[in-house]
């Protein structure tokens, strides 16, 4: 796990929030769940740019308390993106 996965993970452990826990999308009657881990591990797989930009916006959104959202937010950035890349030919 790389430095700046930890620092994620971190900021979760400081805020009481459970890395394992589950976010739940509900896409035309079909249900997808990701964990905290596996939306930071998956951004974490971008490049180092979008890798610090994941982390400031993580923070900012722990400012505002947000932090929630924010992963709601990204989870479901990711899961368009697999879902579009699914129909595409």
């Amino acid at each position: 796990m790389n430095k700046t996965a930890n620092e994620c993970k971190h900021i979760l452990l400081t805020e009481s929030i459970d890395a394992d826990s589950n976010i739940e999308f509900d896409v035309n009657g079909e249900s997808y769940n990701m964990s905290f881990e596996y939306i930071i591990d998956t951004f974490m797989l971008a490049s180092s740019e979008s890798q610090h930009f994941f982390v400031a916006a993580m923070k900012q959104a722990q400012k505002a308390g947000d932090l929630e959202k924010f992963f709601e937010s990204m989870g479901e950035l990711l899961l368009r993106t697999h879902l579009s890349e699914k129909l595409e030919v």
